[in-house]
């Protein structure tokens, strides 16, 4: 029988970050993922009645389609600064710009 796996949470990370791949598909989905944790983070507000933000209230919010949402957080479209700035105004946030090397 083969001993359970000893590896750590730490361990895997490091090894997650040494991986280009994976750190470019995680760069890919970080501002999906930031706009979903706001939505978590905002829980029921006078903006999401009674229920967490999800991509058919955010919408509405936003002024758009659900579909446009699920592509934004699914990292498949690079979204304009309008569309951003739409997004960050319904969910009472602001939008940070920051050049990085890459």
């Amino acid at each position: 029988m083969n001993p359970i796996p000893t590896t750590t949470l730490k361990d895997w990370q490091s090894r997650q970050r040494a991986d280009p791949a994976f750190v470019a598909a995680a760069d890919a989905l970080e501002l999906g993922y930031q706009i979903t944790r706001l939505c978590i983070q905002r829980g029921p507000t006078h903006t999401c009645p009674g229920r967490r933000c999800r991509g058919t209230q955010l919408a509405e919010m936003v002024g758009t389609h659900q579909p446009s949402i699920t592509r934004l957080e699914n990292g498949s479209r690079v979204p304009s600064l309008s569309f951003l700035d739409r997004i960050a105004e319904a969910l009472d946030a602001r939008i940070e710009l920051r050049v990085v090397p890459r």
